[in-house]
């Protein structure tokens, strides 16, 4: 492991990962993408083409199922926050890691929302947004009690910070 590793480490205290209904409601929505990917093999197959072709894309699909499947899980594994004294800490990715720290005095909006799939399994997603449209950040994968408790903090500190200013 490389020495970059520590600056994304968790802090030791606080850490909270993302619910692994996460992952479902992504390989949900891989199945759903893999109906197209299934349809496009039919086609291939009612074609004059030869067979090797609908034997080359068969085994590419599925080649790239299992990698995004596994990935997948793997990616979700990565998400995390901690809430810290004065500001939101943010990790996510596994081969281009992502660490982002967010003051709550420069917290502009702090919005919740679910998808049907996300809604379906229970999860929702908390989006943060600051003046800087590159430090906005998002935790994905929270129950919506966990989400809308932290929503709620979040916005009373941005509150209290904002005010002091």
């Amino acid at each position: 492991m490389d020495s970059s590793a520590d600056a994304f480490a968790p802090p030791v205290a606080g850490w909270i990962p993302v619910s692994p209904r996460l992952a479902t409601a992504r390989r949900v929505t891989l199945v759903l993408v893999y109906v197209l990917v299934i349809a496009g093999g039919v086609v291939l197959a009612l074609t004059p083409l030869p067979v090797l072709w609908l034997v080359v894309y068969a085994v590419a699909a599925l080649a790239a199922f299992v990698w995004t499947w596994w990935i997948i899980g793997r990616r979700v594994r990565s998400f995390g926050y901690a809430e810290r004294e004065g500001d939101l800490l943010v990790v996510s990715g596994i081969l281009v890691r992502r660490l982002v720290v967010v003051p709550y005095g420069r917290m502009q909006m702090v919005d919740l929302r679910a998808g049907p799939i996300d809604r379906w399994l229970g999860i929702s997603t908390v989006q943060l947004h600051t003046a800087a449209a590159t430090t906005d950040a998002a935790i994905p994968g929270l129950l919506p009690a966990d989400a809308a408790d932290l929503r709620d903090r979040l916005a009373a500190r941005g509150e209290e910070r904002t005010a002091g200013l």
